[in-house]
């Protein structure tokens, strides 16, 4: 860890970071794909109701999403403490 940068910043960073990609992990599929199921019937995607689809490839493509998301974001809060790779 650099010198000017502490580790408890960097720690509630990436707890924060944690939590709210868990947050999005949750909300898709729970809220889109079954509370919010009967305002998104009438919308068609790829075959099939939005909702329908959410249940099914769209809380996969999100959960994929949020990984490359993670890995991004967890590189540039690797550099702004000095704790990269590189």
């Amino acid at each position: 860890m650099s010198n000017n940068h502490d580790a408890s910043g960097y720690w509630k960073a990436n707890v924060r970071l944690i939590l709210g990609c868990l947050a999005v992990w949750a909300i898709v599929p729970y809220g889109f794909a079954i509370l919010f199921r009967p305002l998104l019937a009438n919308i068609q995607f790829g075959g099939a109701d939005l909702g329908f689809w959410f249940a099914q490839q769209g809380s996969i493509a999100t959960f994929i999403a949020i990984i490359f998301f993670y890995a991004w974001r967890m590189n540039k809060l690797d550099k702004k403490y000095g704790v990269d790779e590189e």
